[in-house]
């Protein structure tokens, strides 16, 4: 770095410092330790005299042994090998040229490191992320398992809900997996709600019940688009993963396995009951998931946040701040990068996945 550089950020450290700031604190900003700029205060104007050795080091690679390494890994004999390999076969062979870490920063250093045919690996795009602003526009769904008294068997249960609201819109209980199965329930919830063609997406996981024709021909007729996990990722599903923990987890999931399929549907039945009328969700300001699917939800945090104001009132002296916030949810993100621009100046919206 030059004489001129150094001045302009010693400049730019000392106006921090005349206007509040430390001198610590605004060499963390800039990245450098403090002793150094102290270092250039004392010699501002001057040349950085430091050189660096004047002698190479004993133990470097010489050009010759450089262009061999690289030879050796892309030879025949070595190209599909790593250096954890071919430094072990040369010794075998009575021969050393460098270590491993000497070979993978040779090869690194000649970009001969990247992985090639079949070894590459596989890469895959995030799904499209999901800003959500009202009921009826981005459904999720999967299959979860229910298990049965027979060992090794299970009943499959088939759940839709409404990512904004969070309300179970259609469940099914079937005793295997099937796109049929899907492509049906998906037709009953789009009558039931009302659902526009080309206003609602359903986001799910890549599992053949998901992409089958029969369920992509049903969605393609339903005027409904499509929206899938990456593989093998279950978080790009994080509500319906979260939905599935809810119900296995609370105290009315018995504890021993379903008899029958009649008994799971109605177990399910029940359980789906007091999910969205009474089970208060904490992802949508502790309201149920009818209430904020039919819009009562901003009514009952209005009415929440007057009684808060109401006890404060009366006696403030328990109140050393604002009271809670009872404030609605506006949007929904699933799968949304973080730095992305929102395409909303709303500021109350939650992010998931």
């Amino acid at each position: 770095m030059s004489a001129s550089d150094r001045a302009k950020i010693l400049d730019l450290i000392n106006e921090s410092v005349a206007a509040g700031s430390t001198q610590m604190r605004a060499c963390e900003v800039i990245g450098l330790s403090e002793r150094r700029v102290q270092r250039w205060a004392l010699t501002r104007g001057q040349e950085d005299l430091r050189h660096g050795p004047k002698t190479a080091p004993a133990n470097k690679l010489s050009d010759e042994e450089r262009a061999r390494i690289v030879a050796l890994a892309a030879s025949k004999e070595f190209c599909d090998m790593s250096p954890h390999q071919i430094v072990p076969k040369l010794a075998d062979k009575g021969e050393y040229i460098a270590s491993e870490s000497s070979f993978y920063r040779v090869l690194k250093a000649a970009e001969l490191l990247a992985h090639r045919g079949r070894s590459k690996p596989r890469t895959v795009s995030r799904p499209r992320g999901h800003e959500v602003f009202a009921p009826r526009q981005l459904f999720s769904w999967d299959i979860t398992y229910l298990k049965s008294l027979v060992l090794g068997q299970y009943f499959y249960l088939y759940l839709f809900l409404d990512v904004f609201s969070r309300k179970i819109v259609g469940w099914r209980v079937h005793e295997k997996e099937s796109a049929e199965y899907s492509s049906q329930l998906l037709t009953e919830i789009c009558l039931r709600e009302g659902v526009e063609r080309n206003k609602v997406s359903v986001h799910s996981d890549n599992g053949s019940p998901m992409k089958g024709a029969t369920m992509l021909v049903t969605m393609q007729r339903l005027g409904v688009m499509p929206s899938f996990s990456r593989p093998s990722v279950s978080d790009d599903n994080p509500f319906s993963e979260a939905l599935f923990k809810t119900m296995k987890y609370c105290p009315m999931y018995p504890s021993n396995p379903f008899a029958s399929i009649e008994d799971a549907t109605k177990w399910v039945a029940e359980f789906v009951v007091w999910y969205n009328t009474q089970c208060l969700h904490s992802g949508i300001s502790f309201t149920t998931p009818e209430s904020r699917h039919n819009g009562d939800d901003e009514g009952i945090l209005k009415q929440r946040d007057a009684v808060y104001r109401a006890a404060k009132q009366e006696k403030p002296q328990r109140w050393s701040g604002s009271t809670r916030k009872w404030k609605k949810v506006d949007c929904v993100r699933l799968n949304w990068l973080k730095e992305k621009e929102s395409s909303t100046t709303k500021a109350d919206c939650q992010q998931v996945g």
